[in-house]
């Protein structure tokens, strides 16, 4: 069995209810203690554990995996200007895409996670409002981690609070235009697994709003500043 209760414990007491995470205070007191849950699950194998443990146990690692590498270059303002002192576009690449962690042996990075295991394995785009890259533009951080026999109800509520955020998801009757988040554009082939169109997807989720699947869809800029709080 998969233990999260260390790090269910360390968002519940750095995480608020909306997802802005006090880093400075995280870094201060309890920066080992997310190092020691991210030790204590190396040894796991996924192929031993179900479907539901797997999607928890990849999502809370890769939230802890991005908020460690935060913790490690706290204070700054965003994950990609002058993150690691280089230009942006290779901030990025270094970001997402070197190994950060060994799973059983195995050598992940968290485009890996997301891209090479997530999204290989599992027809699920509700993670798309689970996996948080410490900016604002991403999914709120959930004030705890998820757990083998609640991650399905889990991504449903990440999935009605993301859209029905109108920071990320609103549609103008007026105009019949529906406005996303990039997050939808990016893994839209994702979305399009499941159901027929962008605007169809959305409307399972937006009760008493009717959205033609011909609205037309405008993409929201994404804001990469970074999702923290900054009170003791």
């Amino acid at each position: 069995m998969v233990n999260f209760a260390l790090l269910d414990a360390l968002l519940k007491a750095y995480v608020d209810g909306e997802g802005r995470v006090n880093y400075g205070r995280w870094q201060r007191e309890a920066q080992t203690d997310l190092r020691q849950w991210l030790a204590s699950v190396q040894p796991i194998s996924l192929s031993d554990l179900s479907a539901d443990t797997q999607l928890a146990l990849l999502i809370n690692l890769y939230n802890a995996l991005v908020i460690e590498q935060v913790l490690m270059r706290y204070p700054t303002n965003s994950i990609l200007p002058k993150f690691l002192g280089v230009p942006n576009w290779l901030a990025f690449l270094r970001f997402f895409e070197r190994s950060r962690f060994s799973l059983n042996n195995q050598s992940l990075s968290l485009n890996k996670i997301e891209h090479g295991i997530l999204r290989q394995h599992f027809t699920e785009p509700r993670i798309h409002f689970a996996l948080v890259c410490a900016a604002v533009g991403c999914p709120l951080l959930r004030s705890g981690a998820y757990w083998a026999d609640r991650v399905q109800e889990q991504l449903e509520e990440d999935a009605q609070r993301f859209i029905h955020n109108p920071a990320k998801v609103r549609y103008d009757a007026d105009s019949r235009t529906l406005y996303c988040s990039k997050i939808l554009k990016w893994y839209g082939k994702d979305f399009l697994k499941v159901a027929p169109s962008i605007p169809a997807y959305i409307q399972r989720y937006l009760s008493g709003v009717e959205i033609p699947e011909t609205a037309t869809v405008r993409y929201l800029p994404y804001d990469w500043s970074l999702n923290q709080r900054t009170s003791s």
